[in-house]
């Protein structure tokens, strides 16, 4: 008996790439991939592999796990497919160098896998015109991007104009206050919170009487009494009076006060500068956003004038070679420089001058021959730390207090007492984006026409002395009359396949999610001047909120295991101190 066979081309294996920041609906990633699936559909294509960044911003390679991840799969030659699908142009990214975007797709190119583009007009075939086309998008894509930029900085500046607060700690004696479109309050803003609604504004106000007093007593003693700022932050820490987040005062924390024109009741904007993730630099006083009068005053502009000609009066005028001449005094006095050190130094420039004059403290230190023996390299990284610091401790706060817990600040290091330090946490997330292979629409139907392989009815086997032979399905395809019920029970439970494969076709993510609550008591009990006892004990729970915590696919098709986790663990010290 003859049988005959259908050879189905197998599709080509592809990769998708998707990126998405906060620019438009069209380019959600939902949009992106219905565009992706349907072109590798009508192109015989199997997606296997998934590259994404997800509220990421294009302007530069930074951050971009996806592409970077991508990258490295094609150097280290460990990309398993020949084609590669993104959206448009755009999506490698809206780089200043239009010929970045162009690297990436040559690193591809020169390892033998093909770019499409789906959601453009034009085939990516290498042609001239397809060449012209994509530097022409690419310069779009940059330009769009400085055209941003230019419309943000001009909104913001216009906020700043009418008043309004632009980001940034409303500083020692003030507080944010949140209004409406109005102007009406709405209430304080604590540390680290934020407006909830784009129409919702933040102002400056005049904080508690005891700080806005502190503030005047600062400029009285200055201007008036001829006190320095060693002298001011001597009295203020001998009278018991704390200065921001309830901290001592310090000849820097001194300065500031009596240097920034928001005591005043000014807005300032644009000091500083980080436009299109280019280098961040301080800008001239000619380009700042000044407004005055946009808060109630806390002293005079008459009596901030006088305290600004005293300080210019110490340092007018001084060349780089006294300056530098200064700091050479100072080294030889200590023996060593700091920023600290500098800043707590009566008749010393602040160590903003020297940053500002020389490039940075680091440059000004190797103009007079003397370098620190220790890395410098962690300056920087501690002052992106401390600009999280603020933000990160309210946060946690936050969301203590919102699950019951009872929690106190100690105000002088911001360490947070938990009503005997519970911790608890509600997580939330979905597995991994993986590619798994389910029956095909038409295969559910009894059609395996797809299959480039035969297959033949169980139920005509036929025996003789030379074997056993079947006769082949018409057309691949079981009658409906004979599909199993319990198969087509079990097979409603199937979700539909998110490509046109036959293997590979169905892009899965399930939920899962934990419920974690865990107490730690400890004692610390000096028993007597040399012999201390302390311990802890821990109790931790651990509990599934979701059926699904193995397999990609829904029930009934992924194994279910609920499982409630208890640790436990305590310890005792009992140290002395013959001493």
């Amino acid at each position: 008996m003859s049988t005959a066979t259908t050879n189905t081309p197998l599709p080509s294996k592809a990769a998708h790439y998707v990126r998405m920041s906060t620019e438009h609906q069209q380019y959600s990633p939902e949009n992106q991939l219905d565009v992706i699936h349907q072109y590798a559909a009508s192109h015989q294509m199997e997606i296997s592999k998934v590259y994404s960044d997800h509220g990421r911003s294009g302007l530069n390679i930074a951050g971009r796990e996806g592409l970077n991840r991508l990258m490295a799969d094609v150097e280290n030659k460990q990309a398993d497919f020949s084609d590669l699908l993104v959206y448009d142009v755009s999506r490698w990214g809206r780089f200043q160098d239009v010929d970045e975007s162009a690297y990436y797709e040559y690193v591809l190119k020169r390892a033998g896998i093909r770019v499409h583009y789906c959601a453009e007009q034009f085939e990516n075939d290498g042609s001239m015109s397809s060449s012209v086309l994509k530097t022409l998008k690419r310069s779009m894509a940059a330009e769009y991007s400085r055209e941003l930029s230019v419309k943000v900085f001009s909104g913001q500046c216009r906020l700043i104009e009418l008043g309004f607060r632009q980001g940034g700690p409303a500083g020692y004696g003030l507080r944010r206050q949140l209004i409406d479109q109005n102007r009406n309050p709405k209430g304080l803003l604590g540390r680290g919170e934020r407006k909830s609604l784009q129409t919702d504004r933040v102002i400056l106000v005049s904080g508690p009487d005891e700080e806005v007093g502190t503030i005047r007593k600062i400029y009285d003693l200055f201007v008036t009494h001829g006190k320095t700022e060693r002298e001011i932050m001597e009295s203020l820490n001998g009278l018991g009076i704390l200065g921001e987040h309830g901290r001592p005062w310090t000849r820097a924390t001194v300065h500031q006060v009596l240097t920034n024109p928001k005591y005043i009741g000014a807005n300032i904007y644009n000091r500083r500068s980080f436009k299109l993730k280019h280098k961040r630099v301080n800008n001239p006083t000619q380009m700042w956003i000044w407004r005055d009068g946009a808060f109630d005053p806390i002293i005079t502009v008459g009596l901030f004038e006088q305290a600004r000609t005293i300080l210019e009066s110490r340092h007018r005028n001084l060349s780089d070679e006294e300056l530098l001449e200064r700091l050479r005094e100072l080294l030889g006095v200590h023996g060593k420089l700091s920023g600290i050190l500098i800043n707590e130094t009566d008749d010393m420039p602040s160590s903003s001058c020297y940053s500002s004059r020389f490039g940075s403290l680091t440059r000004a230190y190797e103009l007079i021959g003397w370098t620190s023996d220790r890395d410098s390299a962690y300056v920087e990284i501690n002052r992106r730390l401390r600009r999280k610091h603020a933000d990160l401790i309210a946060s946690i706060l936050d969301q203590l207090l919102g699950l019951g817990a009872t929690v106190s600040v100690n105000t002088s290091n911001d360490l947070l007492t938990i009503n005997s330090e519970y911790t608890g946490y509600r997580a939330m997330q979905t597995t991994t984006p993986t590619l798994e292979t389910i029956p095909t629409m038409l295969m559910r139907t009894g059609n395996f026409s797809q299959l480039p392989v035969a297959i033949y009815d169980p139920t005509s086997t036929v025996c003789s002395g030379t074997g056993c032979m079947r006769t082949q399905l018409q057309n691949n395809s079981i009658p409906t009359g004979e599909l199993s019920q319990a198969s087509l029970f079990l097979e409603s439970f199937l979700p539909t396949p998110t490509n046109l494969g036959i293997a590979n076709n169905y892009l899965s993510e399930v939920p899962v999610g934990t419920s974690v609550n865990n107490t730690t008591v400890k004692i610390d009990y000096v028993v007597n001047q040399p012999h201390r006892l302390s311990g802890y004990f821990t109790y931790g729970k651990s509990d599934p909120t979701t059926l699904y915590n193995n397999g990609y696919l829904p029930l009934p098709y992924s194994p279910v295991r609920l499982v409630t986790q208890i640790m436990s663990s305590g310890q005792v010290n009992s140290p002395w101190c013959k001493c």
